[in-house]
């Protein structure tokens, strides 16, 4: 086994899935349960609303005879009043005395007057006046509405006598102002409607919801379709019923906490053994599919664990590593040492783990292979550490890999060189061509005069300084050319930017020339050394003014002027090449690096790309701005340091 066993209960686990009967059984006892609490809920609601809906009833009954009450007496004492003005035993004092007493006292009455015993013209009063008559009692008139919108009516009392009537006017708002007690009030809304449900008076403290409970009946008197109709206010339900309620509820619903947590821990248990199932496998799997190699190390430096790849990588199985302690027989003996330092320093705490480190190993076989190793505190489910898991990566292709890149790297920056020769290859030619003849003519002066006999010293001298002077020029243009292109491995050197620049635009000067462009150059004094690689920095100083030169081709020949500028602050030094050509167009600027990227039509696309990645090799950056005026300026920064 490679991975630790997990042994998983045989008898008395549960199974993966609990039957579909299991749950039958209390699910309708639950049901049952819940439809028996809902059935007593809704019983004891029905209760409380039929007790007080007969309640309502019989207050409102309460009022509809008290309204009546109050009417009837009125009534009495104005017909009372009447007989007694029509009797003459009262004077105007004392009959205006009892009117004001009694509109004080009549709960809405808001005047009393007399009628004389010929039937009034008013039609609507001539018909009630006789029905009083002949009834010998009050008549109610229907209501109406004022000219302030108050609704009243009027009632007509005959007189004893034959003589007359009395007639009195109500108002139904003032009535129920006055006739409505406070604790009336308090519990209901009494609203006086006619047959068209139009309320025509209101007493009420608060308002009220339309679906609350209501109750109507006829208010006669004064009739007429009126009626009188209770509204309840919506109130807290009393507290005894509202106890037994909540009380009831609160069991059932700790009970179906009970069983819905009972349920869910059985869940969990069922889900953690199955997912423990699955992760086991999957944790299986994956160890099985890595090409990581993983160690596990007790704090006592023993193995205790190692997958497949790790047994692959270094040829024994995990059986024979299990247990094994320091030194391993993976070590490579030329390393023993080192390891078992930095094998100690890990178990011990004190060497640095967060970071990964290259070794070599050593295979059964005796093939040697590099690896990278991770180490990482190995903690138990309380946190604890316990040992250190280790991840091993074999890197020997990619090292391999990486070699073979620099060489190819290598090659290409030698192909740059070559290629740039080339192209200048017949400027320099030109240039050679100037020292050679200046040679040949002097030293054939210098054979005329020897063979004219004039070969004094004093007289070969001054041909001969200058044809020592036109062959280190040759020489100087030669050496340039063969530093340039020699194949040799890179080597970072103390050098000084300033002389790189002064070499490359020896090189460059003659093709210059020859296309009518002027290089300026303002060097810094002073500069600060740099490491770096004399040639390849040559190189990208190179093809930077090589690239400017060809961006000023259609520019006019005052404007042909390339500037060079080296300088230097707190993060290094660096040389800025500026031409005057028509600028980098948006659409190019982005993609100016890219491999095989050019704007030149017979151009490889090579040239920046080689020389950001010899800038980069330098952890240094390159980049490129416009220029003020036009043009475009490149920049090279390169770290300083000797």
């Amino acid at each position: 086994m490679t991975t630790p066993s997990i042994s998983l209960p045989s008898s008395g686990a549960l199974p993966a899935t609990a039957p579909g009967w299991y749950w039958v059984v209390p699910r309708v006892a639950v049901a049952l349960f819940l439809l028996a609490i809902a059935t007593l809920v809704w019983w004891l609601h029905h209760t409380d609303l039929e007790e007080q809906r007969a309640t309502m009833i019989s207050d409102v009954l309460w009022m509809e005879q008290d309204l009546r009450f109050h009417l009837d007496r009125n009534a009495e004492q104005i017909a009372q009043l009447g007989r007694e003005i029509a009797d003459r035993r009262l004077g105007a004092h004392d009959i205006e005395l009892r009117k004001r007493n009694l509109i004080a006292n009549g709960h809405g009455l808001l005047g009393i007057g007399t009628l004389p015993a010929v039937a009034p013209d008013d039609r609507e009063l001539a018909g009630p006046a006789r029905l009083a008559a002949q009834l010998g009692r009050a008549v109610y008139l229907p209501p109406y509405r004022t000219a302030d919108d108050d609704v009243q009516f009027d009632m007509v009392v005959p007189l004893g006598t034959g003589e007359g009537w009395m007639r009195a006017s109500y108002s139904i708002t003032q009535m129920l102002t006055r006739s409505v007690p406070w604790w009336f009030a308090e519990r209901y809304k009494l609203d006086v409607i006619d047959n068209t449900e139009a309320v025509l008076a209101s007493k009420s403290k608060v308002s009220v919801e339309h679906d609350g409970l209501s109750y109507a009946l006829v208010f006669d008197p004064p009739g007429h379709g009126l009626r009188l109709r209770v509204t309840a206010y919506r109130s807290d339900t009393r507290l005894l019923p509202a106890l037994l309620v909540v009380t009831i509820v609160g069991l059932a619903l700790t009970m179906l906490w009970s069983l819905w947590a009972l349920r869910r821990h059985l869940a969990r248990r069922l889900a953690a053994e199955q997912a423990l199932r699955e992760e086991h496998t999957f944790r299986t799997a994956m160890e099985n599919s890595l090409i990581i190699g993983l160690r596990a190390r007790g704090l006592d430096g023993r193995i205790t664990h190692v997958n497949p790849a790790f047994c692959r990588m270094v040829g024994w199985s995990a059986d024979e590593l299990m247990g094994m302690k320091a030194p391993m027989p993976y070590w490579a003996p030329e390393q023993a040492e080192q390891l078992h330092a930095l094998h100690d320093g890990i178990l011990s705490g004190d060497a640095m783990t967060h970071e990964a480190m290259e070794l070599k190993f050593v295979r059964r076989n005796g093939e040697r292979f590099d690896v990278l190793i991770s180490e990482a505190p190995l903690v138990d489910t309380d946190g604890r550490q316990v040992g250190w898991m280790s991840s091993v990566l074999d890197i020997t292709e990619r090292k391999n890999a990486e070699a073979l890149y620099r060489q190819q790297q290598e090659k290409l920056q030698f192909t740059g060189r070559l290629i740039t020769m080339g192209e200048m290859a017949s400027t320099l030619a030109h240039e050679l061509n100037q020292p050679l003849s200046a040679i040949s003519s002097y030293s054939t002066a210098c054979l005329n005069m020897i063979e004219q006999g004039r070969g004094e010293v004093a007289d070969l001298k001054e041909p001969l300084s200058r044809m020592n002077t036109q062959a280190r020029r040759a020489g100087t243009i030669i050496r340039r050319v063969h530093e340039f292109v020699r194949r040799s491995e890179p080597k970072r050197v103390a050098c000084s930017l300033n002389d790189i620049v002064e070499e490359a635009i020896g090189l460059i000067e003659a093709d210059a020339r020859k296309r009518d462009i002027r290089i300026s150059c303002s060097l810094a004094g002073k500069l600060p050394q740099m490491m770096a690689d004399r040639v390849m920095i040559e190189q990208v100083l190179l093809n930077l003014i090589r690239n400017g030169m060809d961006a000023m081709v259609d520019c006019a020949d005052d404007r042909r002027r390339l500037l060079i500028q080296t300088s230097a602050d707190t993060e290094g030094v660096q040389v800025a090449v500026r031409d005057s050509g028509s600028g980098i167009g948006a659409d190019v600027a982005d993609k100016l690096f890219a491999p095989f990227f050019t704007t030149k039509p017979d151009g490889m696309g090579m040239g920046l790309n080689i020389c950001r990645s010899i800038v980069e090799l330098h952890q240094g950056r390159l980049w490129f701005e416009a220029a003020d005026g036009g043009g475009t300026v490149f920049i090279l920064k390169l770290p300083a340091g000797a």
